[in-house]
Parts: C-alpha cells; structure tokens; sequence
C-alpha cells in the first residue's frame, strides 16, 4: 500500500483524522436534518469549512518548531489589538458586540485568543528558568497574558469565550509546573468572589441564565426553555433514537438553536443513546491522540503547546454537553466540529493543525510516531 498511496498523504494521523472526519459527516448529517432535510443553509457549508480549515491544518504543519516560537508573541500581540478594536469599532450582533468586519471576512478576535493564549504562555514558560517556576514571576506576568483578553472578551459580553481562554491558559500554568498550592488559593479566592462577580460582573441576562441553570423547571416557558426542550429532545430518542429526519423537536421548532449550542440534542432525539456514545467515543479518539503527542515531545514548548490545545478542546466539549443536559448554565459554547458556525470550526482545527504540526516534530527529531 505504501507504494500505491502519495506518501505525503500515508503519513498523516489517520488513526485521528479518519475518526474526525466520520464525526465532521456525522454532524452534517445531523445539521442535514436540522434545516428539514436540506444541505442548506448548513450541512453543505459545515463540510466546506471543514475541508478548507483541513488544508490550513496541512499548512500548518509545514512550520518549524523554531518559526513558531518567533511567532508567539506577535500572534498574541496582534488578536490583543483586534480585540481592542472590536471595543471600538466591532459592530453588534445579537446584543452583543464580538465581530470586526474587514471586508473579505466578519472576523471574531476572541475565537483566536483561544489557542494563542496557550501559544504565548507555552512560549513564557519554556523561556522561564525552571527554578523560577515556583516564584511570583512566573505568575505575574502570565496573570496578565490571560487577563487582559479575559477582561476585553467580558465587555463584548462573552462569558464563554471569557472562560475558555481562561481555562486553556490556567492549564498551561499546571502542566508548567506552578504549585499546586497556588491553584488551591485561587479556587479559594474564585469562591470568595463569586457572589461579588454575580451581582455586579454579570449582565442580567447572564444572571437569569444561572438561576435558571439551578431551577429550570421554574420557568419552562421562559428563561428556562432552552433546556427544558434539550432534555425533552435528549431523552425522547431513547437508546436508537426516533431515526434520521425524523425529529420532531428540532423540525417543529421547539428546540431552539437546533444547528449551533444545543446540536447535541438534535442527534440524540434522532439517533438516541448510541449516536451519544459514538460522538464521545470519536472525541475520545482525538482528545487521547492529543494528549499522546504532547507527552511524546521532549521539548518542554512543544509539550506545554500541546496539552493546551488539548485542554481547549476539551473545554469546548465539555461544557457543551454539561449544558446541553442541564449540568451547566447555557454560555453559548458550540460542539466542535458538529455545530454550525465558522468560529469554532476556524478555533478547533487551529488546535488540530498545531498537535499535528507537533506531531512532525516529534517524528523528525525521531521520537515515537504517532502518525498512524
């Protein structure tokens, strides 16, 4: 077979990607339904996306590790300075103030911030003397690399995107090696301020989506319809699921945003328990693989860089389905590569192309593969 196929297509991750582009089928399949059996206006440009954002993800993997890490700082510095332009100039949409539109494309900057928070501080702390890691300056000035995006994506408002940057970041400062005890004061002090940020941080809107959170019963025609319909359409598919197009929460429009947040229970009305089961099994395959280049890598950049990609990742399909069922407030985080929407696709293949970049590396330098 090695001769019969170009080997520059033979030494791809298959054992990541063939998963990944069932999942990607998957979901467009899923999207397929959600606009009454139609291709449009989402299953056709889900799947042109993700191709397009593919070839991005081969490009990527052509740059050295050295290039980079030139690159790190800049990259951060550049989304810092469009993110302060969507203060300014970034026009609103749904109540909400995220995009630039450059003519060519409507960019959102905090889509990017995501991975290069965790480019940026990968970069920090391979540059840091290993013993300063337990010292306040190697968290200081990570502090403010994380916070300051946090605080702009806050005032567009976004919470979500607010949380993913934070969490992508704070688990490249783990795996750094900070001291646990510095996490623990941390949480400590989250708890402490957590009433404080509440009432004073939220928008009412996002204040009303965390009690709902705690009593959507409450309000099953109101606030708390979002979930209270995803439940209904989760666990009306039962084990098989009521069969393809054949969902009549998402085709009668009781459940809302049936293509982005809450595509999750659009599959799982229509293709049941099993359906649920493959999609946290192919999101297994590709979190496992991830996390395998990471360790893989001896390089302390490369393996910081990986595992936050990883840890973004996660972040998206974690929450998502915590609140597609209930188990967390309703943020507006997407399903990777199932829900509608070029943001997220662009976010989730940038961390795709960098653990497969990571993974050439690792290849080059001749540690263990993982390419197959």
């Amino acid at each position: 077979m090695s001769s019969i196929i170009p080997a520059p297509i033979a030494r791809q991750p298959w054992s990541m990607l063939a998963p990944l582009v069932l999942l990607v089928c998957f979901g467009a399949a899923v999207l397929f339904s959600a606009a009454g059996g139609s291709l449009q206006p989402f299953a056709l440009n889900h799947l042109i996306r993700f191709a397009v954002f593919l070839v991005m993800a081969g490009v990527m993997t052509l740059f050295s590790r050295e290039i980079v890490r030139l690159v790190a700082y800049p990259i951060y510095g550049i989304i810092l300075v469009l993110l302060m332009a969507v203060e300014a100039i970034g026009f609103v949409g749904g109540g909400s103030q995220r995009w630039l539109d450059l003519g060519f494309i409507v960019l959102q900057p905090s889509e990017l911030m995501k991975p290069a928070v965790v480019l940026v501080l990968a970069r920090f702390y391979a540059d840091l003397p290993s013993g300063m890691v337990p010292t306040w300056r190697s968290l200081v000035p990570a502090g403010v690399l994380i916070g300051f995006p946090m605080l702009l994506v806050l005032a567009q408002p976004d919470l979500g995107t607010a949380l993913a940057i934070g969490f992508g970041g704070a688990i490249v400062m783990f795996l750094a090696g900070l001291p646990m005890k510095w996490f623990g004061w941390a949480g400590a002090a989250g708890a402490v301020l957590a009433p404080v940020a509440f009432f004073f941080g939220l928008q009412p809107y996002q204040q009303r989506r965390v009690f709902t959170f705690l009593d959507p019963e409450n309000d099953p025609l109101g606030d708390g319809y979002h979930i209270t319909q995803s439940k209904i359409a989760i666990g009306s598919g039962g084990i098989t699921g009521k069969g393809f197009n054949e969902g009549s929460q998402s085709h009668l429009n009781y459940l809302p945003e049936p293509q982005t947040d809450f595509v999750f229970a659009t599959m799982a009305e229509e293709w049941g328990l099993l359906g649920g089961l493959f999609v946290l099994f192919v999101f297994f395959l590709v979190l496992r693989w991830g996390w395998k280049v990471s360790l893989a890598s001896e390089d302390r950049f490369a393996r910081l860089l990986g595992g936050g990609m990883v840890a973004t990742i996660f972040f998206y399909v974690c929450i998502n389905l915590m609140m597609v069922m209930g188990l967390a407030p309703v943020v507006g985080i997407p399903l990777p590569f199932m829900s509608h929407g070029g943001s997220s696709m662009m976010t989730n293949m940038i961390c795709i192309g960098t653990l497969m970049m990571i993974n050439r590396w690792n290849i080059r330098s001749g540690r263990r593969g993982l390419a197959h």
